[in-house]
C-alpha cells in the first residue's frame, strides 16, 4: 500500500537533488503520470518523502532497464496486491539482463583478445574485425 504523504517541506529543486536528477527530469515524470504534480503552497508546490521515495524507485527502475510504461504499471502494482504480475515483470527483467550481461561478456572477451594480439608486437595493423569473431 501506498503510505501517507507526510509533511509536504521540499521544492522541486530539493526534491530532485535528493532523487539525484535535474527539476526538468521531475517535470518529464509528472507529465508522464510517474509522479504527482502537487498544489501550490502559498506560489510554491511543496514535495514530501513519498515522492523522493518514487523518484528514487524510477531512477533505480530505469538503471535495471524498465521502461517508463513498465514502471508505471510497476508503480501501479506497488498500490494494489497482484504480486505475480510484479514477480512477472521482474523475472522477465532479469532475463534481460542476462541476456545482456552476456552480450556484454562477449564483447569484453573480444576487447581481450584484440588487446593481446595487438600486443603482440606482430607487423601491419592490429586486426580488429578478426578480434570479434566470436
Amino acid at each position: 500500500m501506498v503510505q501517507s504523504q507526510g509533511p509536504r517541506s521540499l521544492t522541486i529543486g530539493q526534491l530532485a537533488a535528493g532523487g539525484n536528477v535535474g527539476v526538468e527530469t521531475v517535470r518529464f515524470y509528472q507529465r508522464k503520470g510517474l509522479l504527482e504534480t502537487p498544489t501550490r503552497e502559498t506560489g510554491i508546490r511543496r514535495y514530501g518523502s513519498e515522492d523522493l521515495r518514487r523518484l528514487r524507485f524510477i531512477k533505480h527502475a530505469q538503471a535495471a532497464g524498465f521502461t517508463l510504461e513498465e514502471i508505471r504499471e510497476l508503480l501501479e502494482l506497488d498500490a494494489g496486491e497482484d504480486r505475480s504480475r510484479a514477480r512477472e515483470l521482474a523475472r522477465g527483467r532479469v532475463e534481460a539482463l542476462d541476456a545482456k550481461i552476456a552480450e556484454l561478456d562477449r564483447a569484453r572477451n573480444a576487447l581481450r583478445r584484440l588487446a593481446a594480439e595487438c600486443e603482440a608486437g606482430g607487423q601491419g595493423p592490429c586486426p580488429i574485425l578478426a578480434s570479434f569473431d566470436v
